[in-house]
């Protein structure tokens, strides 16, 4: 079965070290040694922190927060897996120390974010990266293979059936079924659906031409809030198709996407590979580690619909104790034994060298004295 292959696929290529080929860029202070397995100093950190934002790295945060609490016992670190959007929102106004988002702070928020919640500078850089699986409920069908155009017929409701010509041509041999599709989408503002909607821009464009954003833009298929309540539906009815974290897809199937000639099955290895050609937003910046993906020129093997979810910070708190256990538990995120933990719990794809040290730079900025 497809489902089963895929669990193993994420076990075995889950070590394997993401290449991630963006310029690193020093800082003013340093942080943690980025060569580290461990992270900075967790011994130190005291104090409660709170977090919110993206749902689909939530088992990935979990884990996170149980291993780093491990070493610092006097921390508490709360993580709420409200959606990118809320993440982002509680982050400007304030009202959490950090955010988790699939979708990078622009311009507008991190000046918003200066004049309200974080006076210092706003610090982002990846700490998660995962395949988007798209995720379908039929019962008698094991292997579906979909490209762009197709998908982006299904999700804007110009393709009604699973047995319409158009997915047929693509899956010679396989009895489709006469099956009302029932596309599944995201209720909440979230960065899942903005990756998702870029990919089908970007490699879908004569069939897709919605702007990617938060907010999914089309009504008529089912709606449902955050990672778990899109698989649930998706499981909830034969004939369903939706998009999530693949690491949170369970026992659901999910289509191989078509990328030059092939299909290609989701992997943290072969959605790594998309990154090879990504660029930072903002070369120049010591704070924004932004990058910008190009999702519609997927090279050999490269699984091209992929989640990039950011940590959110700032640069300068009030209550220094605030800052410092901010700091450490962030340095733990991306310091080898946390993205083993992430790989292990979420099937993520680990940081790269160079990835992490662009985070502990930018980590580095942090004032905690």
């Amino acid at each position: 079965m497809r489902s089963t292959r895929s669990r193993k696929a994420l076990t075995a290529t889950a070590a394997l070290a993401l290449t991630f080929t963006m310029a690193a860029c020093g800082a003013g202070n340093e942080g943690g040694d980025s060569s580290s397995g461990e992270g900075g100093d967790a011994s130190s950190a005291a104090g409660t922190i709170k977090g919110a934002g993206a749902s689909s790295m939530e088992k990935a945060q979990n884990e996170w927060i149980a291993k780093f609490t491990e070493e610092a016992p006097d921390a508490t670190v709360e993580y709420a897996p409200d959606g990118s959007g809320t993440g982002r929102e509680k982050f400007i106004n304030g009202a959490v120390n950090f955010a988790g988002t699939d979708s990078a702070m622009d311009d507008e928020e991190i000046a918003s974010a200066k004049e309200k919640g974080c006076t210092g500078e706003t610090i982002q850089f990846p700490v998660y990266v995962s395949p988007i699986a798209v995720a379908y409920n039929l019962k008698d069908v094991e292997d579906l293979n979909l490209s762009a155009p197709v998908i982006a017929d299904i999700f804007s409701g110009k393709i009604k059936k699973w047995n319409d010509p158009k997915i047929a041509a693509d899956n010679k041999g396989v009895d489709l079924p006469d099956t009302k599709i029932t596309p599944v989408n995201r209720s909440d503002e979230s960065g899942t659906s903005k990756n998702f909607s870029a990919y089908l821009s970007e490699a879908a464009a004569d069939n897709w031409k919605h702007e990617p954003e938060d907010v999914w833009p089309i009504k008529g298929g089912e709606a449902a809030k955050g990672t778990s309540g899109v698989v649930d539906t998706i499981g909830a009815g034969e004939g369903n198709i939706g998009y999530a974290d693949a690491s949170q897809i369970g026992d659901l199937k999910a289509a191989k996407i078509k990328a030059g000639d092939e299909f290609i099955e989701y992997s943290p290895d072969a959605a790594a590979k998309i990154l090879e050609s990504a660029k930072r937003v903002d070369e120049s910046s010591k704070t924004n580690y932004a990058v910008e993906l190009d999702r519609g020129n997927a090279g050999e093997g490269v699984y091209p619909v992929v989640l990039v979810s950011y940590a959110v910070a700032c640069s300068d708190y009030e209550d220094k104790e605030v800052a410092n256990t901010v700091k450490s538990y962030l340095e733990y995120a991306v310091s080898e034994d946390g993205q083993k933990a992430s790989a292990e719990a979420a099937g993520s794809a680990p940081l790269s060298e160079a990835a992490t040290k662009n985070a502990t730079d930018a980590l580095g900025q942090i004032k905690t004295d």
